[in-house]
């Protein structure tokens, strides 16, 4: 939430209203600014508000109140913005969607694939021809999984954003998937097709990924 405090150098209550308002913002974690109404800034933003004294406070761009408030009335203005964060917060929630839990429960299956493979083949250590196969089970399979739900449940709740939901990561994991499977098979039989095709679907899952999170780390204006 971004408070704003418009204030004039002449004003002889502004600084009064500005060490509240500093108080007040800080003690609740919200972005506070001073905006100087003889500033080009300040000016542009009291004709859009039509405001006629100063200091005014406006949150999120609307204007709230003007003159001074004590403690409990910016708290009282507060109120509102503090449950919509708590609402937003509540509604994304802290648990593991259906979908980043089975991205997750995934990279641990091809964690351990990667590692029987290896080890069954003799080529933990060594350079077999079966080597890279159980390799990008490792780093196709575990590490793109768990990038894939980890990022997807962190992402949003750093930014306040949300991500796209609904068939989008299934696809994307269906996508993975078979792109991970066909790279692997490819390399284990020889058939360089198969890799190429692994290879394409293994991008379009990142592709997805990509669009998915591009609002949550660059949202649209409103």
């Amino acid at each position: 939430m971004k408070i704003e405090l418009i204030v004039s150098g002449i004003c002889p209550f502004c600084l009064e209203a500005e060490k509240v308002w500093r108080v007040a913002a800080a003690d609740h974690g919200f972005e506070f600014s001073v905006v100087d109404i003889t500033q080009p800034e300040g000016a542009a933003l009291a004709r859009h508000l039509k405001l006629q004294t100063v200091p005014a406070i406006v949150i999120d761009g609307e204007l709230r109140a003007v003159g001074v408030q004590s403690p409990e009335e910016a708290l009282t203005l507060l109120q509102p913005a503090r449950q919509e964060a708590h609402d937003r917060m509540q509604q994304m929630g802290f648990t593991f969607s259906p979908d980043n839990r089975w991205f997750i429960l995934a990279a641990q299956a091809y964690l351990m694939l990667a590692g029987l493979g290896l080890l069954i083949n003799g080529s933990l250590l060594g350079d077999g021809a079966t080597r890279p196969a159980f390799l990008h089970l490792f780093t196709l399979g575990f590490m793109l999984f768990m990038i894939y739900g980890l990022g997807a449940h962190m992402l949003p709740r750093f930014t306040g954003n949300p991500i796209r939901e609904g068939t989008w990561p299934w696809l994307q994991m269906g996508l993975a998937h078979c792109g991970v499977i066909g790279y692997a098979v490819g390399y284990l039989i020889g058939w360089h097709g198969l890799v190429v095709a692994g290879a394409v679907l293994a991008w379009s899952s990142l592709l997805l990924f990509t669009i998915r999170v591009w609002p949550v780390l660059w949202p649209a204006e409103p």
